[in-house]
């Protein structure tokens, strides 16, 4: 009887060392990576009034996603943007990023949305004042900068309101600098071409 204990007692301890071994182990096997983005669909954002934003939400038509500024001698281009917006609205939706990388954007959201709609009647939606290039870009600038991730462009802004074109399946198809205005032959062509 003493060695059947013995042995359910080492049984035991064999049972439980290995169960203490499992859980340590498994965590490093279980953990998994999230799969890379493959579309800007796969990116939430914050609106300048700061709720999340699914771009998901855009499926089904072009965008053209811009990194806007408020003190820059291309800020009147917001005109042009709210113009191409309601002209072309059908065809694209135009999603403005206020950024101060360049630092010529005001100090906080709300006098930004302000200023879009006193200066430029801005309808089209803007989201919050984040990074667009270098390390401290936000995911989804980093993306649309990477051409090994979006697999079409590979330029950051290099100023404010740059432009990227994304299809209506959410693939980057173009970048523009800023000195492409967003009524310009060359951009109404793009977002018109089927």
């Amino acid at each position: 009887m003493k060695n059947s204990l013995l042995r359910l007692l080492g049984l035991g301890t064999l049972a439980v060392a290995g169960l203490s071994a499992m859980t340590f182990a498994t965590p490093s096997k279980m953990e998994t990576t999230a799969p890379a983005p493959a579309t800007v669909y796969d990116f939430t954002v914050k609106t300048i009034d700061g709720k999340d934003v699914k771009l998901s939400q855009y499926k089904g038509k072009k965008l053209l996603i811009v990194n806007t500024a408020s003190k820059c001698g291309y800020t009147p281009q917001y005109k042009e943007l709210e113009e191409l917006s309601k002209k072309y609205g059908d065809k694209v939706t135009v999603l403005g990023f206020p950024s101060n990388s360049f630092n010529q954007e005001l100090e906080s959201n709300k006098e930004v949305a302000s200023f879009c709609e006193k200066n430029f009647g801005v309808t089209f939606p803007l989201f919050e004042t984040a990074p667009v290039k270098g390390d401290a870009a936000t995911p989804l600038y980093k993306f649309l900068a990477d051409k090994s991730k979006n697999g079409a462009v590979g330029e950051a802004p290099s100023w404010n309101f740059c432009k990227y074109l994304v299809d209506a399946q959410g693939h980057v198809v173009k970048f523009y600098s800023s000195k492409v205005t967003p009524l310009s032959a060359e951009m109404v062509a793009d977002i018109t071409a089927k």
